[in-house]
This record gives C-alpha cells, sequence and structure tokens, in this order.
C-alpha cells in the first residue's frame, strides 16, 4: 500500500471522529462573537469597505456549513453585528457544501473557494464577494503596536514561509494521490 493512502486515510479517520463530535453551545457562540469583533477591526481598518457596507444596513447574511449557522447584520456604521438566526430566511443565505474541513482548508491555501451555494439578494452578495476579493487584516501592523515592528516583521516572514511550507504539502499529497489514482485506474481497466 502507498505511504500517502496511509496519510490520507489517517486524516480523513480523525476528521471523521471530530465531525462526530457537535461543539458545545457555548464554544460557537464565543468563537462567533469573536468572528464579529475581528471582522470589525478589519472593517474599520477599510473606510472604503465601511461606506460600502453602509448602504446595505440592516441586510443580514448567514453562513451556514454543517449544523452550524451564523448570521450578521450590517449596521448604520458600516460594520456587522451577530444576529440570532431567525424564522425567516437573511437577505442573503451563502451554503458551503464542502462537510470536510480539511478540504476547506486546502481550499483556501490554494487561494480558492470552497464550493458555495448562494441564495438571495444578488447585490449584497456582490458586496460581499468584493469585500472578500479586496479587503484583507494588515496582521503585522497590528502585532507591531503589541510586540515592535521588528518581531512583528519576522513572525509575520515565519508565518508565511510556514504556510508556503504547508501549501507545497498539500499540493505535493494532492499530486501524490493523482498518481495513485491514475494508476489504480490503468491497472483496473
Amino acid at each position: 500500500m502507498n505511504p500517502l493512502d496511509n496519510i490520507k486515510e489517517m486524516a480523513f479517520s480523525f476528521e471523521r471522529r471530530m465531525l462526530g463530535v457537535k461543539p458545545p453551545a457555548w464554544l460557537l457562540d464565543e468563537g462567533q462573537q469573536k468572528i464579529v469583533l475581528i471582522l470589525n477591526h478589519v472593517l474599520k481598518q477599510e473606510p472604503v469597505a465601511s461606506e460600502r457596507l453602509k448602504r446595505q444596513k440592516g441586510k443580514t447574511v448567514e453562513l451556514r456549513w454543517n449544523d452550524i449557522e451564523f448570521r450578521i447584520a450590517f449596521t448604520p456604521a458600516g460594520l456587522v453585528e451577530r444576529v440570532l438566526p431567525l424564522a425567516e430566511m437573511a437577505d442573503l443565505v451563502l451554503h458551503i457544501h464542502e462537510n470536510s474541513p480539511l478540504m476547506i482548508m486546502q481550499h483556501l491555501m490554494q487561494g480558492t473557494k470552497p464550493p458555495i451555494r448562494i441564495e438571495g439578494d444578488v447585490q449584497l452578495a456582490a458586496e460581499v464577494n468584493w469585500l472578500i476579493d479586496h479587503v484583507r487584516w494588515d496582521f503585522e501592523s497590528d502585532l507591531a503596536r503589541i510586540c515592535g515592528d521588528e518581531a512583528a516583521r519576522l513572525t509575520v516572514q515565519i508565518a508565511t514561509q510556514c504556510a508556503y511550507a504547508l501549501r507545497e504539502f498539500a499540493r505535493t499529497v494532492q499530486q501524490g494521490l493523482q498518481v495513485v489514482k491514475t494508476g489504480k485506474q490503468h491497472s483496473n481497466g
């Protein structure tokens, strides 16, 4: 058996066990609150994004993945606030169709978006897509305020190198799996 098959099977076995474990409600709640804080922090640094969102005030976006629902509304200040999912449909609903967190991470590391079904307001969808494509968190600048410019630059440089190494590892594993898959198809054919 190919060692890459073993690695892949171990990763997916671990993932299947983890997907069967639902995080406690308090942890989901706290995580979603932190996401809102980070989103608002990033939006405050991007005046163009805030101005665009002011036009969408009161509209809601819901993200659905597996059993998790996360809904936000745009405020008059051009920021976001978390709102509880209600019986009524959000203005825009984004269904992430990839069940596997590993596959979602692979998409993100490759700079692609996981498969998503979009329902609702087309203009709001365009605004959200613009935000995703144009707004970035300047993590180095925020880190520099805490630990200084040099330490922040070094930390980001190391993180960038680690991300590159992970992307290359994922690409290599994917190529290896493709070779294994192609080899199996040829031997079966």
